[in-house]
Order: structure tokens, then C-alpha cells, then sequence
């Protein structure tokens, strides 16, 4: 129950912030909707398509290499990423602060939505299912760096059809948030709640 509780509760703050920050100031993000939008506008297949497609075959490879378990919560991480993204999406407005401010705080959400995922044994169906797996691999590949390479080769492919200013947004956004995301990932939420175990941390 704590894995699913964290799970929704991961989902609902990556879907906030997409809906309310990222949307709707164009920020691409370089995940699997970026991808799809991609190749929507070099090839002209259909957006919701593509993600479908790609969305398939991550579910797949999540159960051929990661297990039954990451399979089954990364499905139901699926379900409430769908769910509360209409929701959210359907209300309809945004929050109105400076870009600069946003790209922050939906990079603050976001990070802290995939780790409560990833440490539930769960993925976003998205391309840390990729970066899951490579982990697994060889550990010593970190999950936020692998993630993070990941969405700036989508978003230099972006470069080609959406413009440099939505990528440049997008290259700001993913190195913040998975900068957060690889400390979280090795310390969790202590360093936040005892800022002073930075000074007991070995150098």
C-alpha cells in the first residue's frame, strides 16, 4: 500500500506540472510525447500514435527486463498518469509566474514524482524505463544521468521542428530536474530534512 500510495502521489505531481508549467509555456521535456511530437513533424504520423506505439513497447521491455513487479506497478503508474493528466489538463487554466520560475518548480515536481516511481520498483512508462534498465545493466550508469542523456538526444532532434526556443526551455528543464532527481535517488529526502547531513557527507 505505501508503493501504490507513492506511485499515485508521483504521478500526481508529474501530471501537475506538465499540465500547469510545462503545456502550456511549450517547455518540451524530451520524454515520450516529445518524441512523438518529433516525429510527428519530420515524418507526419499521428502524434497520439506514435506515443502509443512507443508507450507499447516500453511496457514490454519493462517486463522483459526489469520483471513482473516493475510491470505491473508501471501499469498502474500508466493509469494514473493518464487519469490525472485529462484531469488536470481539462481544468483548463495555468498558473501565471515568470518562465524562468516555472521551468523551476515543474523541474522540482517532476524529479521528485519519478523518484517516489522508481522508488516504488515502478517507472512512468516513459523513457526511465530505458534508463531502469540500463541501470540494472551496469549500475554504474546512474538512472538520472541515463535519463537525462536520454532527453537531450530527443530534444536535439527536436531542434530540427520545433525551434531552438522550446529546446533551449527544455535542455534548462531536464538538467535541472535530473539533477534533483540523482540526489534524491542517492540520498532520498534526508538531505532535505537535515540540511546539516551535507556536512557529515564524505567528499
Amino acid at each position: 500500500m505505501k508503493d501504490i500510495a507513492k506511485i499515485i502521489l508521483g504521478n500526481i505531481l508529474i501530471t501537475f506540472s506538465y499540465a500547469f508549467f510545462t503545456v502550456p509555456r511549450k517547455i518540451i521535456n524530451g520524454g515520450v510525447t516529445s518524441s512523438a511530437l518529433v516525429v510527428h513533424c519530420l515524418a507526419g504520423t499521428n502524434v497520439t500514435t506514435v506515443a502509443n506505439i512507443l508507450t507499447i513497447i516500453l511496457l514490454v521491455s519493462c517486463l522483459l527486463f526489469l520483471g513482473k513487479e516493475y510491470f505491473i506497478k508501471s501499469i498502474l503508474s500508466s493509469i494514473c498518469y493518464m487519469s490525472f493528466f485529462n484531469l488536470f489538463y481539462l481544468l483548463g487554466f495555468t498558473i501565471n509566474i515568470n518562465i524562468v520560475l516555472a521551468i523551476i518548480i515543474s523541474a522540482i515536481l517532476v524529479a521528485v514524482g519519478y523518484y517516489l516511481c522508481i522508488s516504488s520498483n515502478a517507472s512512468t512508462v516513459g523513457f526511465d524505463v530505458i534508463a531502469l534498465i540500463i541501470n540494472n545493466k551496469n549500475p554504474r550508469i546512474e538512472i538520472a544521468s541515463a535519463l537525462r542523456f536520454i532527453n537531450i538526444i530527443v530534444l536535439l532532434f527536436g531542434l530540427l521542428a520545433l525551434g531552438y526556443e522550446s529546446i533551449i526551455k527544455g535542455i534548462v528543464f531536464t538538467i535541472i530536474y535530473s539533477s534533483i532527481l540523482k540526489t534524491l535517488l542517492k540520498n532520498g529526502f534526508k538531505i532535505i530534512l537535515n540540511p546539516l547531513s551535507l556536512k557529515k557527507m564524505p567528499h
